[in-house]
């Protein structure tokens, strides 16, 4: 585990984030006392760190990237064959570039939204849940359904492992998230393209934000990025560069582990503006608690540590009071105003 401030040759830019090495968590052996300290040092400190020893196939993220490449090179009315208003209830499929918001402002990005794949005979798509259901994968391109699958699957063990690992730098058994939240995780994966912005920003101007600040909702974000860059992340008051780093994943924390954890691991704003003359590409997988999961503190009798005044949104994770579920439905239902009014109750 180290905390690298060198300079990346390939891009001369500063890494400030640790770097840690998690083998001992995917595998079981080596000393995960000492990741489980090292991983709670940067959750204090930054709330973004980078993982190695992962164990995710590095050839079917290669593979999960040229396909998705692909899909973005096809022409608008194929892509929008798949739009979410055709995932309806599930919130499933593609969106074009300016059709997700982000406190109230169009991102300069496109994508596609996945989710845990459940067939019409789910109890929960029975009964109508929105955000469960099946995929929308586009039939040019056959094989991404299979490269989406693995990829979920293999980041769902990565985020039970990394989980553990926060359990324990938080002293409490390694299964307590795994028992009280995410042995039914809600499972949210994107695939992101970021075309370049089409005129650099005037002196003055708001910069094209690909996605504005923002925290993300939940426990746990796992990203692979690919080598564009444009990650940025708030550490205090000064934004300072997550640049890729090959082979590995940026990790961050999200809203529901500050509330249950009284501020202690605060979820971190971040935001990201393509500096590339093409575009980038980004695949988020939100690792978070059970649909139906009542979020609470860890141990509340201590006192919260509650950053209102300093969040982007100027919003108490702190006062909130439901299952998983309702939050997540409060936030997304922002995110995409048009679509709320035909899917959502």
């Amino acid at each position: 585990m180290t905390l690298e401030a060198t300079r990346d040759p390939a891009r001369d830019v500063p890494r400030q984030l640790p770097v840690l090495d998690i083998a001992p968590l995917v595998h079981g052996r080596g000393d995960r006392d000492a990741v489980a300290a090292a991983i709670g040092g940067a959750c204090r400190e930054h709330g973004f760190f980078y993982v190695t020893g992962h164990g995710v196939d590095l050839a079917l993220l290669d593979r999960l990237e040229q396909l998705s490449r692909q899909f973005f090179t096809l022409p608008s009315a194929r892509k929008q064959a798949i739009r979410m208003e055709r995932g309806g209830r599930a919130w499933r499929g593609y969106f074009a570039v300016g059709g997700e918001l982000t406190s109230g402002r169009p991102d300069l990005k496109e994508g596609l939204y996945f989710g845990s794949e459940l067939d019409e005979g789910n109890p929960r798509v029975q009964a109508g849940i929105p955000l469960h259901g099946r995929n929308l994968f586009p039939s040019e391109i056959p094989d991404l359904r299979g490269a989406v699958l693995d990829t979920m699957a293999a980041l769902t063990q990565l985020g039970h492992a990394v989980m553990e690992g926060i359990a324990l730098s938080l002293g409490l058994d390694a299964r307590y998230f795994a028992d009280r939240y995410t042995g039914d995780p809600t499972i949210l994966f994107r695939i992101f393209n970021y075309p370049p912005p089409s005129a650099p920003a005037m002196a003055g101007d708001e910069p094209a934000w690909g996605v504005g600040e923002h925290t993300d909702y939940g426990l746990l974000t796992l990203l692979w990025q690919d080598t564009a860059g444009g990650l940025q992340v708030k550490s205090g008051a000064r934004w300072i560069d997550a640049p890729p780093i090959p082979g590995t994943f940026v990790c961050n924390i999200g809203d529901m582990l500050d509330r249950m954890t009284g501020g202690l691991y605060l979820s971190t704003p971040h935001r990201v503006l393509n500096p590339a003359g093409h575009d980038r590409l980004s695949f988020p997988f939100f690792f978070d608690p059970a649909w139906d999961a009542e979020i609470r503190p860890i141990q509340a009798a201590l006192p919260v540590r509650d950053n209102q005044r300093e969040r982007w949104d100027q919003a108490s994770v702190h006062a909130f009071r439901g299952t998983y579920g309702e939050y997540l439905l409060g936030k997304v239902a922002k995110v995409f105003p048009d679509l709320r009014q035909d899917v959502l109750p």
